[in-house]
């Protein structure tokens, strides 16, 4: 029973994060929108909403309440905690100008990827992701390439919780054919992403993990698939990505 209790989610906490959610999706909204999107009644919001912004949290103005600059202190913080963006994002800058192209560093929590950091080339096109962003681990050469470096019994226990979700027709959803693939990743050192979370969009992670083996995270490029394909895919950029992966892991572990 105590267990059960500890486990239950507090309705009231769990109304105020949806409530933050749906700002950062689709805000500016007022509390009747906010009410009519969430199924909730109006008078419920309001009281959120005047919590939330006594403590900063949300903002009102002419166009309804927005996410607060509040919330940037936790995000930089929570990032900061991270040593493999401080040591990682040199590394990513150096990438970014050498290719031309987007290069991400992405961690784990709970079972889903977080873009900790991105670096734009000359030459990088713009995508949803951002810095914050968090996607499911199947979609992503970096969140594979993380998947990877677990053991399957982690790989499994995260496909238990969040599922294998589609983002396009090429993300994998089937456990089996993703099994193989990390096992095809392990043999090579990288993965890869072939529109698998953006239509037209290619990448190439690297897993960068501490002295024990565990994946602290990863790193990838990625760009319009026109340019990343064939050789410079899979041979140049990969090659590119598993030397840096190895400094950045050096630099980890004797910092």
């Amino acid at each position: 029973m105590a267990d059960d209790e500890q486990r239950r989610p507090v309705k009231t906490a769990a109304t105020s994060f949806g409530i933050l959610e749906r700002l950062k999706e689709r805000g500016p909204l007022g509390p009747t929108a906010l009410a009519s999107e969430l199924g909730l009644a109006k008078s419920t919001v309001h009281r959120h909403l005047k919590t939330l912004e006594r403590e900063g949290l949300v903002v009102l103005d002419d166009d309804g309440y927005r996410v607060g600059l509040r919330l940037l202190d936790f995000g930089i913080y929570a990032r900061n905690q991270h040593q493999f963006y401080e040591v990682a994002k040199p590394k990513l800058e150096e990438l970014a100008e050498q290719t031309g192209e987007k290069v991400w560093c992405v961690t784990e929590e709970q079972g889903r990827a977080y873009h900790l950091y991105g670096a734009a080339g000359k030459h990088s096109v713009r995508t949803p992701a951002r810095e914050g962003t968090r996607s499911y681990l199947h979609q992503l050469a970096a969140g594979k390439a993380i998947l990877s470096a677990f053991p399957d019994e982690r790989v499994h226990e995260i496909i238990d919780q969040h599922g294998l979700p589609e983002k396009t027709p090429h993300t994998i959803t089937d456990p089996g054919v993703l099994f193989e693939e990390l096992e095809t990743i392990r043999e090579r050192g990288f993965a890869l992403n072939r529109e698998e979370i953006v239509p037209k969009l290619h990448a190439v992670g690297v897993a960068v993990t501490d002295q024990d083996g565990y994946p602290v995270g990863a790193i990838s490029i990625s760009g319009p698939s026109n340019r990343l394909k064939g050789d410079r895919l899979t041979d140049d950029l990969a090659d590119l990505l598993l030397g840096a992966a190895n400094e950045v892991e050096i630099n980890l572990n004797f910092s």
